[in-house]
């Protein structure tokens, strides 16, 4: 059985927005090498929608983008991508997978079917996930930033608190840091 990893940007004050983050080639390098690590991609509805306008096009070259992007975009073009949504069923992205139906049954099927791990990248999916025990990783890029506005982190909040052993903290040049926690069972 394979890991769930839940690997996200985030600011200091707790901020996911895709758009606050610091986007250079060594932030690309090392969600690239945690995309190498993973067996398969998982993300909620509207992740992938915001992923599938961009990045398809990035791999075939219809976009300008500096050679970390595109390294990303074709790896992402090849990596199995599985989809959590209960409003849409077709998902036409090379690789692309649906998950419905029960969340926990459907997630750790998953897992068991993905040796290498998984690798998600929503953060309102990963407050679902994490409510039915299932992420047992956290890779999480600190951004030096403070935000003020939301999106947040776990915004709708947990049951209980989530203990953390650190595995890990290594810092970027651009000041970010990737901090990389283990949940403590």
């Amino acid at each position: 059985m394979g890991l769930l990893t839940f690997s996200l940007n985030v600011t200091l004050d707790g901020c996911v927005d895709h758009q606050e983050g610091i986007a250079d080639d060594e932030t690309h390098a090392l969600f690239t090498r945690l995309m190498d690590e993973a067996g398969a991609m998982l993300w909620g509805r509207v992740t992938y929608e915001m992923m599938e306008v961009y990045w398809p096009a990035v791999a075939r070259g219809d976009v300008e983008a500096p050679p970390a992007l595109r390294e990303w975009a074709v790896k992402l073009e090849t990596k199995p991508k599985y989809v959590v949504s209960s409003t849409r069923t077709d998902f036409p992205w090379t690789g692309s997978h649906h998950i419905a139906g029960d969340l926990r049954e459907g997630v750790q099927k998953l897992k068991d079917a993905t040796p290498a791990g998984v690798l998600l990248g929503s953060g309102r999916l990963a407050t679902e996930l994490d409510r039915l025990d299932l992420i047992d990783e956290y890779r999480l890029l600190v951004h030096p930033r403070i935000a003020g506005h939301g999106p947040k982190l776990y915004e709708g909040g947990l049951p209980g608190t989530r203990r953390l052993e650190l595995v890990s903290a290594d810092p970027l040049r651009n000041g970010a840091v990737a901090m990389h926690y283990r949940r403590a069972r």
